[in-house]
């Protein structure tokens, strides 16, 4: 899955999750200050993006995130980096 691939994912979500207009998902978005996602809505978000990952998100790998690009930078690198056995 490409970087734009899960971008578009996250849009898709963020508009059925949080009635968020996909175009105001850009990769520079914010998540608190531009999209008002707070904490619980980035849990939200962690669960919608299970199945997309095809495993469990562990919370401390989007510990760091701060805009939607950072989102896709995180899913991107769990999904190009198997899980440990």
């Amino acid at each position: 899955m490409t970087k734009d691939d899960i971008h578009q994912r996250i849009a898709r979500i963020m508009e059925e999750t949080f009635e968020i207009d996909p175009a105001r998902v850009t990769l520079e978005a914010k998540l608190y200050d531009d999209l008002e996602i707070d904490s619980i809505d980035a849990v939200d978000l962690i669960v919608q993006l299970k199945p997309v990952a095809g495993r469990r998100l562990e919370p401390e790998a989007f510990k760091q995130v701060r805009t939607v690009g950072d989102v896709v930078d995180a899913l991107h690198n769990l999904l190009n980096n198997p899980a440990p056995a």
